[in-house]
C-alpha cells in the first residue's frame, strides 16, 4: 500500500500552492472535470499528489508541531541549504528538531496557512 495523495484545506488555495511550487519543486497536475471549487492538485513524485483544495473559513490545527500533526517529506541533504533559502525568501519559518535523530532534518512553518512540514534526509 501506498500513499495516493494528502489534501490540505487552504482559503487561499492559490498562494499556498505557489509556496510549495517555488520552494519545494511540486509542478501542478491537471485536475479532472469533477473537482468543484478552486483547487490544485501538485505532483509530489512516484504517482503521489498534494491536493490543496479551498475550505472557506479554515484554521489550521493549534497542534500543527514536531510532536503533533505534520508532513514529512525526503529530501536530499546536499539541497537542504538552498531549500532552507527558498523556504525563507517565501516567507517560511524554519523550525529546529526538538529531539535529536542520526539523520539531518529540520522542520518550517509555510506562511499561508501554518501546516508545519518536516524535511528528512533522502536515504542513500
Amino acid at each position: 500500500m501506498s500513499l495516493a495523495h494528502l489534501t490540505l484545506a487552504s482559503q487561499r488555495v492559490e498562494e499556498t500552492a505557489a509556496f510549495f511550487e517555488r520552494t519545494l519543486g511540486y509542478a501542478r497536475d491537471p485536475l479532472p472535470a469533477n473537482v468543484q471549487g478552486p483547487t490544485v492538485w501538485l505532483n509530489i513524485g512516484r504517482g503521489q499528489q498534494m491536493h490543496v483544495l479551498h475550505a472557506e473559513n479554515f484554521a489550521v490545527s493549534a497542534f500543527e508541531a514536531e510532536f503533533g500533526r505534520h508532513v514529512a517529506v525526503y529530501y536530499p541533504k546536499s539541497g537542504f541549504a538552498a531549500l532552507k533559502s527558498r523556504i525563507v525568501e517565501h516567507g517560511g519559518v524554519l523550525i529546529d528538531p526538538l529531539r535529536p535523530t542520526p539523520f539531518e532534518r529540520f522542520f518550517f512553518r509555510e506562511p499561508v496557512n501554518g501546516y508545519v512540514f518536516e524535511v528528512i534526509e533522502q536515504p542513500a
